[in-house]
């Protein structure tokens, strides 16, 4: 039975008309909406009159923004343009901030997580020589079993003995409030402060921020304290010395020293703390209460959970006699108003930290918290737990506090808990409760599931943006994303209302769900979130109910029918790709959102966002602009109202796939994870220490192309171009035999093999697997013959899943090839498959090569960037073994000792052989010793450091030395270390933010080694991990982060400043030419020294026309225009007399250097933004290429004349 008439209050408005009646007409004028980040920027740019910054996840965009205000000229409170330097790493910008606070200067800089780390030291000088200076902190979880770029308090925690003031925010408000307090209080106490708020949580929160105009601001500042410290500066003029070197005389007192300065310092955040409250009417004090005065049970907390908690009390305070403490300023602890704010009734109190301290007896609040009672004499009189929450951002919700008070409750409550996970193996976990909708009332509540790369996040910011701006609305947004680089899910949380938000969890109770992806249908749990008579909107391809009961999951129609949605859908896949759109159909979803939400008067609503359109997309060209103009004007009339069955309440539901066919960890672990189900698996099922198996991407099976490739087999000349280029792996050749082809579908059809000596039996085929591929068309680009269409992907499904499948049953005959060189080494399996790169991605080329070349016995260590993201994010890793159980093996240490960490690795493999080596010799003196395993041995000798002829003999050895394994000690020792008879090949890979710029010491140390070591490192121009920042690799005249108004200096020449050693290989390479590539690292590995090797790796970044699909027409043409070089520096030939130099590229055509320079916006955008710098800053970069290029010339003709 159908249900014609469905009622639902969002038909004559998004919001119910009481609400309408709530909302505040005071909301002032200067709302806006902005995150974390922008608020504590906005108030750092105000008060500083230099800033250091350096990129890091999740502070960077505070650092960019300062970069851009000071590029655009906008003046501080000063009268001045903050004057803003990008340092080579965060040590970097922590010992300028020291240099610049000795010259008198109110200085910022803006980190999180190690970055913060890195800063410690000079934190401590900074401290000690008493300088005023703020450091704004996105706090992080530090890297330890692995990297995590969420938010924790871990890195502030470590500062904690600094001698800096710790002052915590909790939302993008106060973010803004408190960075004032902190600038102002540093000011007057002449000590520096960092100011810190949950990195993500917070500081990518989009929240309603009421803005604090600059001359109000000015107002506040104590000019005559400001003039005071500017003359306590170094200056020759009125000279001194500092930074001595003291003895155990005196060190102590001078330490103690400052103590009077400390012991004020809360007066002066009181009296900042007032000021502000006095501009804004918004009032902070150093331990904040919320909650009944006479509550029993207390919970203290810093930073964002302090909201949480803050509104299961508004909500359930009376009931339970729940009080909540936020903690402002938490060094120094001031223990008379932290007493003071505890109700006098409280009798049990709950410590809420968001680190771990292992070891402890407690984490650090909790010790504090203890402490102080105890030095007031009340820790007896009431009982105290602690307990964590939140690490890495785990998501902290209403009934988490919930559960925490329930605990507390208890005669003999949980100390040391755990909440939000299960801890079955030390047992400290609380369990959750159902969800508690705590949100103001009136809220509306607001879920996006979108695809990477599809717009859906940007349009969301957009609406945000033009809700709050255009009517009396709160708004909050908070984003969360895959690893994945691209094409990996996005979840928007969007909510609105009549009152400030400050809900900094994840949506419980949507009443607005939409689906941008249809393959989500099956993967997730799309309603679980959705509120009774929720909207609900589905992008799909069905468009009829037949269609939607024949291809909606059982477990879908069901919450469809319970939870009695309201159900759209619309084919917005197919109108972006009749626009010309393919893939971006976040104009389309977001029209239909203001049509059927009305938030907005319709017109309004489309007249705002058509102007937003324009203002976003200005700079990709009118035609773009024109298309989503387009694309909102469909989207707002070929929506669907779904009138669904009743009958749906009963569907059958799918059977669950079956787990068991996996291995363990990818049955306990992959698979709930990437159904969304991670925060249930509990803690027995994990590995410690952050290992994981090879090989678990593929899995993932992602099936987010739009297009992928079909092989057409008729003009194939089986080149191997496509499957060389594929960034993901997921185009292969394949061999097989009479027997195979007989076995194979009708669908699997191959040619002839040519060039297979004595097979002429054997056929080829290119096979690609649809599921995996990310459709960036890379392989049909470069196929020389138009061999591959790209088509839909559900029509590329219907055969080549299986035929994927069969293909990997087929035996390998890539020994037949000849394994170093281009077409060869396509026929080895690339133990590099399926990353979650960005499609077209222009770094994975050049590793999957490398591994088809050398995988099994590679040993990687590789900085932070995105090859580690790419490379392992847990749990999908894309390196994977060969045949015989062999892969790479692969590190992740930091970001800024890449270098030091790969060079550890091989002398430690070096190390172990050399104990080998003297075990072998013992055993060749032994004159029992077989003739077979002898003569094994005294050849493996001979070449133990011979990359292939020990791996050759490593295999013989282990077969002939197994039946003598157990005959003495000796040869049971040398079995155990059979392992490393096959010399290891130690890579090095990282990206130009970690070579050239924070590693660069290191990476220089261990070229000077000496050591056999291959340096990779993938140039993307760009710190791309973070988002685009400028590193020493940036060109002169390239917009990138931190060069808001275009680089002014030239490339670093890393590989030139290597040469000078002497005896370091080095080249620079390019997929333009694949032969030269192939050459080249064949070469390195042999070379018996260290290498370097500079890759062209193009990227997401630079903005190329055509996007990433056109990566390798790009590289032609940078090597054609001379923009990127081609050479060799190999010291093998020095010693044999020939010039060690090669210049492998041809004379640029310098004259299409502009040309290729247009097509990429990094350098297109400075012309429409600074046109005269432009001008100016291109003609010098072209100047930059040609003395590049002759200087390479004159090192080229220098040997022959020299000879």
């Amino acid at each position: 039975m159908f249900n014609i008439a469905r009622q639902h209050n969002f038909k004559s408005s998004f919001f119910p008309a009481k609400s309408l009646i709530l909302r505040l007409a005071s909301k002032s004028k200067s709302v806006e909406p902005m995150d974390g980040n922008l608020a504590a920027a906005y108030i750092g740019y105000a008060l500083s009159d230099t800033a250091f910054i350096y990129p890091i996840t999740p502070s960077s965009p505070m650092g960019e923004v300062v970069d851009e205000w000071s590029a655009r000229g906008i003046k501080n409170v000063f009268g001045q343009p903050v004057d803003v330097t990008e340092m080579q790493s965060e040590g970097g910008a922590a010992g300028a901030v020291h240099g610049s606070c000795s010259a008198g200067s109110l200085t910022s800089t803006y980190t999180a997580s190690q970055g913060l780390l890195l800063m410690l030291p000079n934190m401590y000088k900074i401290a000690g020589e008493m300088m005023p200076c703020v450091f704004h902190v996105a706090a992080r979880a530090l890297a330890g079993q692995a990297l995590s770029i969420f938010g924790d308090h871990a890195d502030v925690m470590a500062c904690r003995t600094s001698g800096f003031a710790l002052l915590s925010s909790g939302n993008p408000q106060e973010a803004m409030d408190l960075a004032l307090v902190a600038h102002l209080a540093s000011i007057k106490s002449r000590l520096p402060f960092v100011h810190f708020f949950e990195g993500f949580r917070v500081s990518h929160e989009i929240n309603s921020v009421d803005k604090i105009p600059y001359d109000k601001i000015k107002e506040l500042i104590d000019q005559k304290q400001v003039e005071k410290i500017r003359k306590a500066a170094m200056n020759p003029e009125f000279p001194h010395m500092r930074g001595s070197s003291q003895g155990p005389d005196v060190y102590f007192q001078i330490v103690e020293a400052a103590n009077q300065y400390y012991d004020v310092l809360p007066k002066y955040v009181k009296e900042s703390m007032e000021e502000v409250e006095r501009i804004t009417g918004r009032s902070y004090k150093l331990f904040d209460y919320t909650g009944p005065k006479d509550a029993k049970n207390v919970i203290i907390v810093l930073g964002s959970g302090g909201g949480v908690c803050e509104e299961l009390v508004n909500k359930m305070g009376e009931e339970l006699s729940l009080g909540v403490i936020k903690v402002r300023l938490y060094r120094p602890f001031v223990v008379e108003d932290f007493v003071n704010t505890l109700p006098n009734t409280v009798e049990r109190i709950a410590v809420l930290d968001r680190t771990k301290e292992p070891g402890s007896v407690g984490e650090p609040l909790y010790l504090d918290v203890v402490t102080a009672l105890d030095q007031v004499n009340l820790r007896d009189k009431m009982t105290i737990v602690g307990g964590r929450y939140g690490l890495g951002s785990k998501d902290f919700t209403p009934a988490m506090v919930k559960s925490v008070y329930d605990n507390l409750v208890l005669h003999k409550p949980k100390n040391g808990f755990t909440i939000g996970i299960t801890d079955d193996v030390t047992n400290t976990s609380l369990e959750v409760g159902e969800p508690i909708n705590c949100v103001p009332e009136g809220t509306q509540q607001c879920m996006f599931w979108g695809l990477g790369s599809d717009g859906t996040v940007g349009a969301n910011k957009n609406a945000i943006k033009i809700i709050v701006d255009n009517t009396d609305l709160y708004g909050q947004g908070y984003f969360a994303y895959s690893a994945h680089k691209s094409g990996g899910l996005t979840m928007s949380h969007l909510r609105f209302g009549p009152n400030p938000i400050n809900s900094p969890y994840l949506i419980t109770h949507a009443n607005y769900v939409a689906c941008h992806c249809p393959l989500y249908v099956t993967k997730y749990d799309l309603l679980k979130p959705a509120k009774q008579d929720a909207i609900f909107v589905l992008n799909c391809p069905w468009e009829t109910v037949e269609e939607l009961d024949k291809n909606l999951p059982g477990s879908l129609k069901r919450r469809i029918v319970e939870k009695n949605v309201d159900f759209y859908v619309i084919n917005a896949s197919k109108i972006a790709e009749e626009v010309g759109l393919i893939g971006r159909i976040n104009m389309i979803m977001q029209s239909v959102f203001f049509k059927l939400s009305k938030v907005l008067p319709e017109k309004q609503a489309f007249e705002l966002l058509k102007k937003a359109i324009k203002k976003s997309y200005k700079k990709f060209g009118q035609d773009i602009v024109d298309k989503n103009i387009q694309m909102v004007d469909m989207g707002i009339t070929k929506y669907k109202r779904i009138s669904y069955p009743e009958s749906w309440k009963d569907a059958e539901l799918e059977e669950p796939e079956d787990l068991s066919v996996y291995p363990e960890f990818v049955r306990d672990v992959v698979k709930p994870m990437s159904s969304l189900k991670g925060d249930d698996i509990p803690v027995s099922k994990f590995p410690v220490g952050g290992f994981l198996p090879l090989g678990t991407s593929q899995y993932d099976k992602r099936g987010v192309a739009p297009k992928v490739p079909k092989w057409e087999p008729k003009n194939c000349i089986q080149c191997n171009l496509c499957s060389f280029v594929c960034p993901h792996g997921t185009i292969r050749p394949f061999l097989y035999d009479e027997e195979a082809d007989k076995n194979s579908s009708e669908t699997f059809v191959g040619l002839d093999a040519v060039g297979v000596k004595g097979r002429k039996d054997l056929k080829f085929r290119m096979q690609v697997t649809p599921l995996d591929c990310q459709g960036c068309g890379l392989c049909a680009n470069i196929c020389p013959q138009n061999c591959l269409e790209m088509i839909p992907i559900d029509e590329s499904k219907k055969t080549e899943i299986d035929n994927w499948e069969y293909a990997l049953t087929l035996p390998s005959y890539a020994h037949l090839f000849k394994r170093e060189n281009v077409k060869g080494s396509q026929f080895y399996k690339p133990l590099l498959e399926f990353s979650g790169a960005c499609a077209g991605c222009g770094e994975t080329p050049y590793i999957k090569l490398i591994t088809q070349l050398y995988g099994e016995q590679m040993m990687i260590a590789n900085a932070t960037g995105c090859s580690s993201i790419w490379g392992l994010s847990y749990p999908n890793t894309p390196y994977c073994k060969n045949e015989e159980g062999h892969g790479p093996t692969w590190g992740n240490s930091l970001f800024e000792d890449n270098a030091e960490y790969g060079l550890g690795m091989a002398k430690a493999s070096k190390h172990q052989r050399r104990q080998l080596r003297l075990l072998v010799d013992e055993a060749l003196e032994c004159e029992t010793l077989p003739k077979e395993v002898r003569d094994l041995f005294s050849k493996w000798e001979e070449n133990m450091w011979d990359l292939r002829e020990s791996k050759k003999l490593a295999d013989q050895i282990k077969v002939a030395i197994k039946p003598y394994k157990e005959e003495c000690e000796l040869m049971k020792k040398i079995w155990t270390k059979r392992d490393l008879f096959a010399k290891k090949c130690q890579f090095i890979i990282g990206g130009d933010g970690w070579a050239f710029d924070i590693g660069y010491g290191g990476l220089d140390h261990a070229l000077a080694s000496g050591e056999d070591i291959n340096v990779i490192v993938l140039d993307t121009e760009t710190y791309s991990n973070t988002g685009g920042q400028a590193s020493k690799a940036t060109p002169r005249s390239s917009v990138a982060k931190f060069t808001y108004n275009g680089k002014p200096t030239k490339k670093k020449d890393l590989g030139m400043m290597a040469m000078t050693y002497g005896d370091v290989y080095v080249a620079s390479v390019s997929l333009s030419n694949l032969n030269h590539l192939v050459k080249t690292i064949k070469e390195a590995v042999e070379y018996p020294g260290p290498s370097l090797i500079i890759t062209y790796s193009h990227c997401i970044a630079h903005g190329t026309k055509g996007g990433l699909t056109t990566g390798i027409e790009t590289q032609n043409l940078g090597v054609k225009v001379g923009y990127w070089p081609l050479y060799r520096y190999n010291p093998v030939n020095k010693k044999k007399g020939k010039n060690p130099f090669s210049l492998d590229s041809k004379k640029p055509k310098i004259e299409g250097l502009f040309d290729f320079l247009d097509k990429q916006a990094r350098y297109r955008s400075l012309k429409s933004s600074f046109p005269e710098q432009a001008k100016l800053k291109q003609q010098q970069l072209k100047e930059d290429i040609l003395d590049r290029y002759n200087g390479y010339v004159r090192l080229a003709n220098a040997y022959k004349k020299k000879k």
